[in-house]
């Protein structure tokens, strides 16, 4: 049985390598394992549900009624943080085309020529100059690519990422290039969330400690705790110094190699400039971008081409459609038109051929039929008179 190749236009993000997942017609993406940021989401809303169901009306009344609408403005920036770094791109970058792949081997099989036979190719590097500083390209061969400085791949999601910084389970996705603001900016405003409640839950209890004792106040308030601070500081930090924490754990500008950050501005203030403030950067991918793709069906279930025929041309005639439909006036033949052009437009046959006739400028009256004789049947006695008078004829 053959098969027949039709071709439909697909999404990009439809036929994007990786284990990534996407959603909402390629807008949303994120790492498969999202187990651990749907945790993330509870812990993050009960904690907010418990704080503004027990402390906040309390507070609001006997303190200021300030205190839930600044907490509920804060929770809604902890939300709109964590749900920009999940959903986005965090700065993946394509893959070589398969062109792109065999000219990039050529080229290194060009270069590795002089190696002897049974000696090892020397490793797939490429160095570039930043600042002063060299800094070397790796080659990955996942993606076909010299990864950009700065770049890695990230084992979860099968992508190099573009200033990898780590791959969160807690947002769901690869912190990089793209989203790092945004992570770092829900860390610093979760923290925040987090010291505000916890420093208003002491209050809580203190005041509600006076009137009811406080052994019975932990029993009506259910606790509420501090977490992320030291995720925020750890990052502060890596921020101030232009650092990723993919740089930091493999020690990549640490001092015994004497090889220093070219990234680094050498102040503090212009660090998190850079990396704060600095322009926000397109998505390579095109995820919701159109490509065409090839797909064999069997011929026997093969779907026909959805391109139809042309219609057929339409013609002006002169001959009436209906047999009682007369013929327009000015679809008639006019008294210019010459017996060449009707000759031209019809071939009589040979019964139909009628001798030329004369201009319609001189018209020849037409005579009566002269009525033809028919002769007389024939009789013996017919027939002898006949010879009777063919003899004297004859004779004379």
């Amino acid at each position: 049985m053959s098969a027949v190749m039709i071709t439909r236009k697909v999404r990009k993000w439809e036929k994007l390598p990786g284990k990534n997942t996407f959603c909402c017609d390629g807008r949303v993406m994120m790492a498969r394992q999202k187990g651990v940021f749907y945790l993330t989401l509870f812990l993050i809303v009960g904690t907010c549900s418990l704080f503004f169901a027990f402390e906040c009306p309390y507070l609001a009344i006997h303190l200021s009624p300030a205190i839930p609408v600044f907490a509920i403005i804060l929770f809604l920036f902890v939300l709109a943080m964590l749900l920009r770094t999940s959903f986005s791109d965090p700065g993946v970058l394509p893959r070589a085309l398969p062109e792109e792949a065999t000219f990039i081997e050529m080229e290194i099989e060009a270069a590795n020529v002089n190696v002897p036979a049974g000696q090892r190719p020397p490793p797939r590097i490429r160095n570039v100059q930043i600042n002063g500083q060299i800094v070397k390209l790796k080659y990955c061969y996942t993606c076909k690519i010299f990864r950009p400085p700065r770049a890695s791949h990230c084992s979860i999601c099968d992508n190099c990422v573009d200033r990898f910084d780590h791959h969160c389970p807690w947002v769901g996705n690869c912190v990089g290039k793209r989203n790092y603001r945004y992570f770092y900016l829900f860390t610093l405003s979760l923290s925040l969330l987090t010291i505000y409640i916890f420093t208003f839950d002491i209050v809580h209890v203190v005041m509600r400690s006076v009137d009811s004792g406080f052994v019975k106040t932990l029993q009506d308030t259910p606790g509420t705790y501090p977490f992320m601070v030291g995720l925020t500081g750890f990052h502060t930090y890596l921020i101030s110094l232009n650092q990723t924490t993919n740089e930091d754990i493999k020690g990549s500008w640490s001092g015994k190699n004497r090889v220093q950050n070219p990234y680094s501005h050498k102040n503090i203030m212009k660090n998190c400039c850079e990396v704060l403030c600095g322009p926000a950067y397109p998505s390579i991918l095109d995820r919701r971008g159109l490509m065409r793709d090839e797909l064999p069906v069997a011929a026997s279930s093969a779907v026909p081409a959805t391109k139809s025929l042309p219609a057929p041309l339409t013609t002006k005639t002169t001959a009436p459609l209906i047999p009682n439909e007369h013929t327009p006036d000015e679809t008639k033949p006019s008294i210019a038109d010459s017996p060449v052009t009707h000759a031209e437009k019809r071939s009589p046959s040979p019964k139909e051929e009628k001798p030329t006739s004369l201009p319609k400028a001189l018209p020849i009256p037409k005579s009566p039929p002269t009525p033809t004789k028919v002769p007389p049947l024939a009789s013996p006695e017919t027939d002898a008179e006949a010879s009777i008078i063919i003899t004297r004829e004859k004779e004379l």
